[in-house]
């Protein structure tokens, strides 16, 4: 599903995996994009709900953004079911709503049964979080 303008934030080019993951579906919405040199580009729109009760984005909505990025970022290396087995972060400057939150990272390693990843969310040029995490690949269990 492509997604054009929410609000006034263009996220025109992303796309969602709507009705994939319902935490996802209910804590975002959330959108990926693969750019021309083939990185993996995360976003969202930060609205009201969220923030804290200072106004500020939520440290759990910024974790729960990077978990949608491991695998967006990973998902390359990724075949049938994963789940996240570390990710850890570092708060760098408070988000603010009603902007286009980003996220960028790489993937660190691969291996037969784990993948590594690093991150960076960010707002406009302002690093807002960063963090790393390891997805596990579960094995395919035989019929």
């Amino acid at each position: 599903m492509t997604h054009q303008d929410i609000g006034k934030i263009d996220l025109s080019g992303y796309e969602s995996w709507e009705g994939h993951d319902p935490f996802e579906d209910h804590a975002g919405p959330y959108f990926m994009k693969r750019l021309e040199n083939g990185e993996i580009r995360c976003a969202f729109h930060a609205k009201a709900f969220h923030c804290n009760g200072g106004g500020f984005l939520h440290g759990g909505a910024l974790l729960t953004f990077a978990d949608y990025a491991l695998f967006a970022i990973g998902d390359d290396y990724l075949d049938g079911p994963c789940v996240t087995v570390s990710l850890n972060g570092d708060f760098i400057a408070a988000g603010h709503p009603d902007r286009l939150i980003e996220a960028r990272g790489d993937v660190v390693r691969n291996t037969r049964s784990l993948v590594f990843i690093r991150g960076e969310i960010y707002c406009g040029e302002e690093t807002l979080f960063t963090f790393n995490g390891i997805i596990k690949k579960i094995k395919k269990r035989p019929a």
